[in-house]
C-alpha cells in the first residue's frame, strides 16, 4: 500500500448571473489526473513550515483542531502557493501580483516564504474554509491525502494558466460543469454535486462553515471489482 502524500485543493468561487461559478483547472497529459478539469491545489512541500510565520486568521491551535492534524498551517500555505503558481491569483494579496514573482517562485528562483515577505502578504487562513477530506482508495498506486477549501475568488485579480502544469483555465456553474463533456475525477464530480443547490458565493461559505464546524469526516472509497469493471464504493459516512 503506498503512503498517500498529504496535500490542499480549494475551490475558488465566484458570483455571476446564472449563479455561482467555481474555478476549474486542466491538468496537462502525464502528471497526476492528466487532461482532467480539477480544482487548483498541490501536495505540500518543505517551504509550508518556514511560511508559517506569515500565516493569519488563525493560530496554529485551532488550525489544528479544525483540521484534526498536526502543522495543519501547511496545509493552508500549500493552498495558497498552488493556487498562485497555478492560476496566479494570490489570496490575502491587495494588488495583483505580477507574472515575474510568479515565474520565480514555480522556477526556484525565490522560496515561498522570501515571496511573502517581499510582497508584504499575509495567508488568510480564516477566509479559506475548511469542508471535506478525501483520501486516495488503497488499490491505487499513486496516493493522496487532501484538504478541501473554499474561498471567494478577490476582486481585482484574474487567473490565467502557467501554461505548463496547468492549460486551462474555466469558470463554470455547478450545472454546466456538470451537464457537459468535463472530464472530472471522481472527488471533484462528487464536490461540484454538493454545491450544485446553493444559489451564491455567501450561500456556499455559509455551507461550508456549517460543515466546518460539525467536523470533518475522512472521505476514503474502495474500489472493487464488479461484472468485470471497476467501480468505486463510498464508505458510509454518519453526517
Amino acid at each position: 500500500m503506498t503512503e498517500p502524500r498529504p496535500s490542499s485543493t480549494v475551490v475558488l468561487a465566484r458570483d455571476a448571473d446564472d449563479g455561482p461559478q467555481v474555478m476549474l483547472v486542466l491538468r496537462r497529459a502525464g502528471d497526476a489526473f492528466g487532461d482532467s478539469y480539477t480544482f487548483p491545489g498541490g501536495v505540500l512541500d518543505a517551504d509550508e513550515a518556514a511560511a508559517r510565520q506569515f500565516c493569519s486568521g488563525l493560530t496554529a491551535e485551532q488550525a489544528d483542531g479544525l483540521l484534526n492534524t498536526e502543522n495543519a498551517l501547511d496545509y493552508y500555505s500549500a493552498v495558497v502557493r498552488e493556487l498562485f503558481e497555478e492560476t496566479g491569483v494570490l489570496l490575502g494579496a491587495t494588488a495583483p501580483v505580477g507574472d515575474e514573482a510568479r515565474s520565480q517562485l514555480h522556477d526556484g528562483l525565490v522560496s515561498w516564504p522570501v515571496l511573502l515577505e517581499q510582497q508584504g502578504i499575509r495567508i488568510p487562513c480564516d477566509e479559506l474554509h475548511y469542508f471535506a477530506h478525501w483520501i486516495t482508495p488503497t488499490a491505487l498506486p499513486k496516493r493522496w491525502t487532501t484538504r478541501f477549501f473554499l474561498a471567494r475568488m478577490p476582486e481585482g485579480q484574474s487567473a490565467t494558466p502557467d501554461g505548463s502544469e496547468i492549460t486551462d483555465c474555466r469558470w463554470l456553474t455547478a450545472t454546466d460543469a456538470l451537464s457537459g463533456d468535463w472530464n472530472l475525477p471522481f472527488p471533484t464530480r462528487s464536490t461540484i454535486r454538493s454545491l450544485s443547490s446553493l444559489d451564491s458565493v455567501n450561500s456556499l461559505l455559509d455551507w461550508a462553515h456549517e460543515r466546518q464546524r460539525s467536523g470533518i469526516p475522512a472521505i476514503q472509497p474502495e474500489i472493487r471489482a464488479e461484472d468485470g469493471r471497476r467501480r468505486i464504493f463510498m464508505p458510509d459516512i454518519a453526517e
